[in-house]
């Protein structure tokens, strides 16, 4: 039998409609499901309805009684949900922004939710009226069944598409399919002051997954570059090679940095941007390196209606781009920045990177960068912070009773890293290590869980 829900539209009580659209949801475990049980219109959403009577040829989600872990606060939100997503535990998070003035789950959270449910097959998410607690049941990671999945960003989005792009890099080795997701509407390709570029997660992050023998049929496609506050750009992520478990990690040597590599892009402003950025950046970094080389990007801005990014317009067209705002249109997406990689000897990415404020100056972002850049390396590490909680979950679940080591330099560990590794131990059960290195380094010791892919293991 099918448990009774009661569903409750969002626009009922002030929760915008761009976010998960019900209170409470749940996805049949079969496309079977969905003929026999069609969905219902809005106007009926409100209602509470009886168990229906299930065929014996159907075969339904099963919902795991396990008591939930238990969170507060919406700090380190989106990490729980990859690793409940990952292992399968349901989380149960209180207190989501409840002293705040616009208390709940975020526009941007919201947008998180629903492309986890699109990716995964028996998802159950139920959030409460004031949008202050949310459960969340994990399904089986299905990648849409192979099929390419279009996930629509909120207009006003204020992250960066890094956001939710690290959240596919993380669950798409351990899918039962292949990845082919494309992100639209508010997607921000830029730096933001929370999140990196794409072109950061695209040279620095995505090689890192490397030492874990993930490499086949990965590729990230900037179809439309867009910067920050209000991006309207388009960016489409592929992965092809799933694994079974990933290997053990022993990287104890990061190498020497041999070459620099980035990407300088304009969006909507002067091509000579790019140039000023570049040679400011190059007059930092020749000092200390000759072979340094930094790609020029320059595109038009995006032409959106004149009411894009205002909350309520986006629901009012129904998705219609043409004819809002009577026709009238605006430039969005307009800025420019620059993205900077070192890569060692041995593999090790360093990676930095910086985006244009209000009246600043070309020459100071490029120089910003390249100093951010000689900071990372100062650090050291044979992991950059950028990618050093995706590289301790690869680890945890990699093969149960493995230890791998990491060495990191003592500057990367901080509050973050500490929380990252508190969750690790509450999600997973397992246990990290940390202990002094050599040269101002610390080692970090994980030991693997064994969690893989399920849906490998089930196939």
């Amino acid at each position: 039998m099918i448990p009774v829900i009661r569903t409750l539209h969002t626009s009922e009580f002030g929760i915008p409609r761009d976010g998960l659209g019900l209170i409470a949801y749940h996805r049949a475990s079969s496309r079977a499901n969905k003929k026999h049980f069609p969905q219902k219109s809005n106007s009926d959403l409100h209602l509470t309805h009886p168990p229906p009577t299930i065929p014996s040829t159907m075969t339904t989600a099963t919902i795991t009684p396990t008591a939930p872990i238990r969170f507060t606060t919406h700090s380190s939100l989106r990490r729980r949900l990859v690793l409940s997503t990952l292992t399968g535990a349901p989380l149960h998070i209180s207190q989501i922004r409840a002293t705040s003035l616009k208390p709940g789950l975020t526009s941007y959270e919201f947008s998180l939710l629903r492309l986890l449910d699109s990716l995964t097959n028996g998802t159950f998410i139920e959030i409460s009226l004031t949008g202050t607690t949310l459960l969340y049941k994990p399904g089986l990671i299905t990648s849409n069944s192979g099929r390419p999945l279009i996930h629509t960003i909120p207009e006003n989005c204020p992250r960066g598409a890094t956001y939710f792009l690290e959240v596919l890099a993380l669950l798409a080795p351990f899918s039962k399919s292949a990845f082919s997701v494309t992100l639209k509407g508010g997607v921000i390709t830029s730096a933001t002051t929370e999140d990196y570029s794409v072109d950061t997660f695209r040279t620095a992050l995505l090689p890192v997954y490397a030492s874990f023998e993930v490499t086949r049929g990965i590729e990230v496609r900037t179809l439309a570059r867009s910067s920050g506050p209000l991006g309207a750009g388009e960016v489409h992520f592929l992965h092809g090679h799933q694994v079974r478990l990933p290997r053990t990690l022993h990287l104890q040597n990061p190498g020497r940095v041999k070459r620099i590599r980035g990407v300088s892009y304009s969006t909507g402003v002067s091509a000579g941007n790019n140039a000023r950025m570049i040679e400011a950046a190059r007059g930092v970094l020749n000092r200390f390196i000759a072979d340094v080389y930094v790609f020029s990007d320059v595109s038009k801005a995006q032409i959106v209606p004149a009411d894009y990014g205002k909350e309520g317009a986006a629901e009012k067209a129904a998705g219609n781009m043409k004819g809002r705002a009577g026709g009238k249109t605006k430039k969005a997406g307009v800025g420019f920045g620059i993205s900077l990689v070192a890569e060692t000897s041995l593999g090790t990415m360093y990676a930095a990177d910086a985006f244009a404020g209000p009246a600043e100056a070309a020459e100071d972002v490029g120089k910003r960068a390249a100093v951010m850049l000689l900071e990372e390396i100062r650090i050291g590490g044979v992991v950059g912070r950028h990618g050093l909680m995706s590289v301790l979950i690869m680890m945890m679940m990699g093969v149960e009773g493995d230890v791998g080591r990491v060495v990191l330099g003592k500057e990367a560990v901080g509050e973050e890293f500490i929380a990252g590794v508190r969750d690790l131990k509450r999600v997973f059960g397992g246990e990290v290590a940390v202990r002094d290195g050599e040269s101002d380094s610390l080692v970090v010791s994980v030991v693997g869980r064994g969690v893989g892919n399920v849906g490998r293991k089930v196939a």
